[in-house]
């Protein structure tokens, strides 16, 4: 019996691999444009990290992580999302001491144990950005510019972007307790998880799916009617500078995140075409998120996009199957070694070029070079050594080809593919 990957982990091949590419590179282009840099984090950190930062009371740290206590009796997670590592990071190497904001980026797997559907596994990716010391509503703004800016680019239309804000610890306590007696008179109708939340954590109510929860929920109290004056001034000045940079976006006053650490701002852009699990990024700012990792008491906010659901929205296109330029078709043992030198000079110039190293049919080369998608072949064999020409085909067009001598073939084939 042969063995299998684990449940909710997948493996990404060619060619849905050519669609993860595109969205990298994407994603580093925009974000460089915007002042990001990369930061690589581990995917191994002591538990305590994300108790202390996401929620003791989340179902990601009660149900979802991965725990497990190492040789040395040390209890370790692989992370379920990338905001905690990269603050660790920052505090740790006291990128805080250098003049900022620090902009930074990271690209790579997150992990849940929660139950594999449509755009959700055990082992996901995430695109993550940072801003790390700023607590102004410019940075808000900008980040969901650029959010905007990715999506378009990616060339995806029916993605909406909404907005929320979720106070402050000034003015939330207000809101919790009005949405707590509210909730309280239908606490029948939640589920048994958003009953264990009433006491305990109320707002996530109000991010839950289940349907009796959803109606449930209808008429609460909004978090609009409670803002104090800070809070309403930041969410005003963050749509207003949305508004003049032309971005597109909805508030919904029922917004919250499944993460303790937000305050003020909160969103998401959200996909037509997902179903029920149909947020493609999310985000918010965390001030007071890196104070309590033991930084200094900085401003942060950020956001998570989802690859596996980003590559969900992409149609398949013809530029992400990585074709070869060129297929060296050689027949017989002296052709083989000539084109196997070409080959190796191509590749080095920069050219993606494929050849078989057994010694094949002239048919079943060209039949592997089809399968390949090569745009051209070149067919060299002894006769061909000989004469000093080869034939260079363009697979495109069916049975047209045109000699090339093979004095010069490197330089003519770099130039013209």
């Amino acid at each position: 019996m042969s063995v299998q990957a684990v449940r909710g982990m997948k493996d990404v091949m060619a060619p849905e691999v050519g669609k993860w590419q595109f969205i990298e590179a994407t994603a580093r282009r925009v974000f460089d444009c915007f002042g990001f840099d990369e930061i690589k984090t581990p995917v191994l950190e002591k538990t305590e990290l994300f108790v202390r930062s996401i929620g003791e009371t989340t179902d990601i740290v009660e149900k979802e992580m991965y725990t497990f206590a190492d040789r040395g009796g040390d209890m370790l997670s692989l992370r379920p999302e990338a905001t905690a590592g990269v603050l660790r990071a920052y505090v740790e190497n006291k990128l805080h001491a250098q003049p900022g904001p620090h902009r930074l980026f990271t690209i790579g797997p997150m992990f849940r144990r929660e139950r594999p559907q449509k755009g959700r596994l055990r082992q996901f990716h995430q695109l993550n950005c940072e801003v790390l010391g700023d607590e102004g509503p410019l940075v808000d703004a900008e980040l969901l510019v650029m959010l905007d800016h990715l999506l378009k680019e990616l060339g995806l239309r029916n993605v909406e972007i909404v907005l929320n804000s979720l106070g402050c610890p000034e003015c939330r306590p207000a809101f919790r307790q009005a949405l707590s007696a509210f909730l309280r008179g239908r606490a029948g109708e939640l589920c048994p998880d958003c009953q264990r939340r009433l006491e305990r954590n109320p707002l996530r109510v109000l991010d839950c799916k289940a349907e009796g929860c959803r109606q449930a929920a209808q008429g609460a109290p909004s978090i609009a009617e409670h803002l104090c004056p800070a809070c309403a001034d930041h969410l005003a000045q963050v749509r207003g500078m949305l508004a003049a940079a032309g971005v597109q976006y909805k508030i919904d006053p029922k917004l919250v995140r499944g993460l303790d650490y937000y305050v003020r701002t909160t969103f998401e852009a959200l996909a037509g075409d997902l179903g029920a699990q149909n947020a493609v990024a999310g985000g918010g700012r965390y001030d007071g998120l890196i104070q309590a990792l033991g930084g200094p008491a900085e401003g942060g906010v950020g956001f998570g996009c989802g690859l596996e659901r980003l590559a969900l929205l992409l149609a398949d296109d013809p530029r992400w199957r990585r074709e070869p330029a060129l297929f060296v078709a050689a027949l017989g043992a002296g052709p083989r070694a000539w084109a196997f030198e070409l080959t190796q000079r191509l590749r080095r110039a920069g050219l993606r070029v494929e050849m078989m190293s057994q010694d094949k049919s002239l048919k079943a080369q060209m039949r592997r070079a089809d399968k390949l998608g090569a745009r051209r072949a070149l067919i060299v064999g002894e006769q061909e050594l000989a004469d000093g020409v080869a034939q260079l085909k363009d697979m495109a067009a069916a049975g047209r080809q045109e000699p090339l001598p093979l004095d010069g073939a490197f330089e003519a084939l770099r130039k013209l593919i």
